[in-house]
């Protein structure tokens, strides 16, 4: 496989974060000016400065009045314009408290609207990725990869299964592109430092096939809608030229969707030894492991890691039983799963399964995982958010009558039994999908053409005939 050597993608100046503001209080100016001791009744002294001093009780009044200089900031609609993550806040409450500074720890807020993609040297290797047993997709893809190897230059990377295809085999107006087509096999070929962009052709599941070929860092990812919902897929065919001739020339914007790091151990919570006949299970946890587990009784055999863009599901499987699991949010257990089985979602998943499930759409740029139960036997056991940074496991649960099953992405199910764990946090790789217009038009968009969000019949005026 040939793998010429190509410039990763990065974020522009523009769209990096900013340094911090300086609150006024640790301004030059609020430092120079002049200070006075004040006794206070219990005999302590307090520092004043000049400014408090003279400051009258009708200005405290005065200030904080709706339609004042301050209010009037806050509410402008200017300074909120497609900012998702909020204003940084404010570190002083009141004249006296304020956050303890930690010198160890910076905060970096970044408006995700200004996220724009560039490129330190122009990209020269694209991986495209066909929908597999589509007949339909043959046209649109001959014709692109005509495009980017004739008229772009570009060296093209697809899947050899693909290449091997009947219909371009056969196709001797498309052999001379066709032989200069490199390509690489799933789980024998690493082609992770030798594409600098993606491009599908197809659904959904072409962008979550493109994510799983990448356990690292993921080229841009731009995606045609060619397939039947095309919820991920912002792009049309019919202006591909064009499209693709922006990307090419930088200044896109993107959204980066998280994806969810994944650990499967097997047989870690394993018990070296057999409790004697009648003893109770130890109730209490130690150092974050299960119920009835120690560290000395564990023993790791088998664990494997991936990065899984949409969610994690663990059901019962074939069995009649009810999954029974346990669900630890960073070493606590939370809550027992009995019911079909339990989705941990990113927000990009939080549109697919888990909207099935009941669960709140969430916009891809929320940092956040989501936790849904499916088909809960409990009429109290309603799907929960919990922060991007927390880390979650899931294990059967010791009275459990079978096994559970999981599947990354609805991909590699395999069987979970007890002793098993999956540790799931936010990953540090998201896959950074190009968008058609804005991070923003483009969500709502797949909302309402996709699934149809919110469609009813208007109600009519009073008066007016139906």
């Amino acid at each position: 496989m040939v793998r010429p050597s190509g410039p990763p993608a990065q974020l522009s100046e523009s769209a990096r974060p900013s340094k911090h503001r300086e609150h006024p209080s640790k301004s030059p100016k609020r430092r120079r000016e002049g200070k006075r001791l004040q006794r206070r009744g219990d005999g302590h002294e307090q520092l004043l400065s000049e400014t408090e001093r003279r400051r009258l009780p009708s200005q405290h009044e005065h200030s904080d009045l709706p339609g004042s200089a301050s209010d009037t900031a806050e509410n402008s609609p200017k300074r909120r314009a497609h900012f998702l993550h909020g204003p940084y806040p404010a570190t002083h409450f009141g004249p006296k408290a304020c956050i303890l500074p930690n010198p160890t720890s910076v905060m970096h807020i970044q408006d995700p609207a200004s996220q724009r993609l560039t490129w330190n040297k122009p990209p020269v290797n694209v991986l495209v990725i066909r929908k597999i047993r589509d007949e339909s997709l043959v046209g649109p893809f001959k014709e692109l990869c005509r495009f980017l190897v004739e008229e772009k230059q570009m060296m093209v990377y697809v899947e050899r299964r693909v290449a091997d295809d009947a219909s371009l085999s056969m196709d001797e107006t498309f052999g001379s592109i066709r032989n200069q087509l490199c390509t690489f096999r799933e789980g024998y070929d690493d082609i992770s430092d030798c594409v600098d962009l993606i491009i599908c052709l197809g659904g959904d599941g072409t962008l979550l096939y493109a994510s799983s070929l990448f356990q690292g860092s993921v080229p841009p990812v731009m995606a045609f809608h060619l397939g039947s919902l095309g919820f991920l897929t912002p792009f049309k065919f019919e202006s591909y030229k064009t499209e693709v001739a922006k990307v090419f020339e930088g200044n896109a914007a993107i959204t980066l969707r998280s994806r969810l790091k994944v650990k499967v151990v097997k047989d870690m919570l394993q018990r070296t030894g057999q409790e004697s006949y009648g003893r109770e299970p130890q109730q209490q946890e130690h150092n974050g492991l299960p119920h009835g587990h120690t560290s000395s009784e564990l023993r790791s055999v088998w664990s494997c890691v991936m990065q899984v863009l949409n969610e994690v599901v663990v059901d019962r499987g074939p069995s009649s039983y009810l999954s029974n699991v346990d669900l630890y949010l960073d070493g606590r257990l939370i809550t027992s799963v009995q019911g079909d089985g339990v989705i941990v979602s990113t927000p990009t998943g939080s549109t697919a399964y888990a909207a099935a499930a009941g669960a709140s759409m969430i916009h891809p740029n929320v940092p956040a995982i989501m936790v849904t139960p499916i088909c809960p036997h409990s009429l109290s056991f309603r799907p929960i958010v919990v922060p991007a940074g927390v880390e979650l496991m899931i294990t059967l649960s010791p009275d459990a009558r079978n096994t559970a099953w999981v599947s990354f992405d609805g991909r590699k199910r395999q069987e979970i039994q007890h002793g098993d764990c999956i540790k799931i946090t936010t990953s540090c790789y998201p896959v950074p999908s190009i968008c058609c217009h804005d991070l923003v038009y483009d969500w709502f968009e797949s909302l309402a053409q996709c699934l149809h969000w919110n469609v009813r019949k208007r109600q009519a005026r009073l008066g007016e005939s139906m």
